[in-house]
């Protein structure tokens, strides 16, 4: 947990990453200087927690949201989520079933829940499969996952969409349309799609021509290129370096906006 100086009370942030797991501070640091106290969650591969994603229970991401909420420096009544990629995802599952989560940054996330089965109580969101069948490795050996993912508009896969829908709070989609991790602009537009159709208009996409995968706070370094910590290998991100640090630089002003606006 990341504090500003003073007593506050701040705007409390949850701060989540992607299949990477372990606990990634860099980003919470930098909004608990901006004013926001930072909770820097891990969910996989950290401490006592299980070392590879098998399934997920929203009750561990319900149990920090309620522990930032009720920090005696932390301003109510709800709190907000920044993630990226499997954390965005994760995101949209907290705002959508967790009351205490007002707003929701998903920063190249999917409209689905993916690879990991998520159980809330009686319900479980089963996890979109990746096909290594799908995946295709370039002669200098990098993989191109962009492809392996199993689509979620196909009816089949229809029970692992998250409910964005029932969500009362307000949703920031940023994507880098050179995304070649997996196809973030689609799952925002089908984000979106779900949500209008429901006659829902509480979301801002923030779309970024030419940016790759992992849109993260500015001066932080381009990798167009990857070692992915689960699977070992060098995998394509996709992005090209000025559009990439452009769409770091503009994102991280209006993630700080939404997150003020929404929370105060």
């Amino acid at each position: 947990l990341f504090l500003p100086p003073g007593d506050g009370p701040f705007p409390g942030v949850i701060d989540m990453y992607g299949d990477e797991g372990g606990l990634i501070e860099f980003r919470s640091s930098l909004l608990a200087a901006h004013g926001f106290a930072a909770l820097s969650l891990p969910y996989f591969d950290f401490e006592d927690l299980p070392k590879v994603m098998k399934e997920f229970n929203l009750e561990y991401f319900e149990e920090a949201a309620r522990f930032l909420q009720r920090h005696p420096k932390v301003k109510g009544p709800g709190v907000g989520v920044v993630g990226t990629g499997k954390g965005a995802e994760l995101a949209l599952s907290m705002i959508t079933f967790l009351p205490e989560v007002v707003a929701a940054v998903c920063i190249s996330g999917c409209s689905s829940n993916t690879v990991a089965d998520l159980h809330y109580g009686e319900m479980t969101l089963p996890g979109l499969r990746f096909d290594v069948n799908k995946v295709s490795v370039s002669d200098a050996g990098v993989f191109d996952t962009f492809e392996a993912l199993d689509d979620p508009t196909n009816p089949a896969n229809s029970a692992c969409t998250i409910p964005i829908e029932k969500a009362e709070g307000h949703f920031l989609l940023v994507v880098g349309e050179a995304d070649r991790m997996w196809k973030s602009s689609l799952y925002a537009e089908l984000a979106i799609g779900r949500l209008r159709q429901h006659g829902k208009e509480n979301f801002k996409l923030l779309s970024y021509p030419g940016a790759g995968h992992r849109i993260d706070p500015p001066s932080t370094p381009f990798c167009q290129v990857a070692l992915d910590r689960v699977l070992g290998v060098p995998v394509l991100g996709g992005g090209e370096s000025k559009a990439h640090a452009h769409a770091q630089e503009h994102s991280w002003g209006k993630i700080r906006e939404f997150l003020h606006l929404h929370l105060g």
